[in-house]
């Protein structure tokens, strides 16, 4: 809470849990209205990354997957993440690859987001990879579920609206990448 602005006052700050991807907190404060109460927060250990593979007919490859918090099958596009102290560009290279045997010559950061900014300061980039080439790819042991599906950025878009994806990162670079297109 670097803002001098800032209307909360945090009295004490107690970590909860930890483990190699989050942390959560618990800080005592003041609210902007006077009363004392609590705040939880889940920092989180990576950069949050998403990356948009278009090929020249503006095709996209999705990425599903079972969402073990949801408890529900999830399409989304190409995602992971990324230590704090390294570039992005090269994780989010790196997951592409590994996620899809994917590889581009052209990348460009098309979105930067707040995941869930009530409760997480996550941030995320997402990014828009062109001239594509293809190899196999590495998945993880936690990623062998995952099914790939080729698509048009238009359908990507619809399936957006119909609520066919509800992942935020994948919302907002689908929906980005869509108005960079003209759709």
């Amino acid at each position: 809470m670097s803002d001098k602005n800032n209307p909360w006052k945090r009295i004490s700050s107690t970590e909860i849990y930890s483990n190699p991807w989050i942390t959560v907190t618990e800080d005592q404060v003041i609210n902007p209205g006077g009363g004392k109460g609590i705040y939880g927060k889940v920092h989180f250990k990576n950069i949050a990354l998403g990356i948009i593979p278009l090929d020249d007919e503006d095709n996209t490859w999705l990425v599903g997957q079972y969402r073990y918090p949801l408890d529900r099958y999830s399409w989304e596009i190409p995602e992971g993440g990324g230590p704090e102290n390294t570039d992005p560009l090269e994780s989010a290279k790196r997951e592409l690859r590994e996620e899809t045997g994917i590889t581009a010559d052209s990348w460009e950061k098309i979105i930067t987001l707040h995941t869930s900014n009530s409760v997480t300061d996550e941030i995320a980039f997402v990014y828009l990879a062109t001239h594509l080439s293809f190899g196999q790819s590495q998945l993880e042991e936690s990623e062998t579920d995952l099914v790939l599906k080729k698509v048009h950025l238009r359908e990507a878009l619809e399936m957006v609206l119909n609520h066919e994806i509800t992942d935020s990162i994948s919302m907002a670079g689908i929906l980005k990448a869509a108005r960079l297109r003209g759709y």
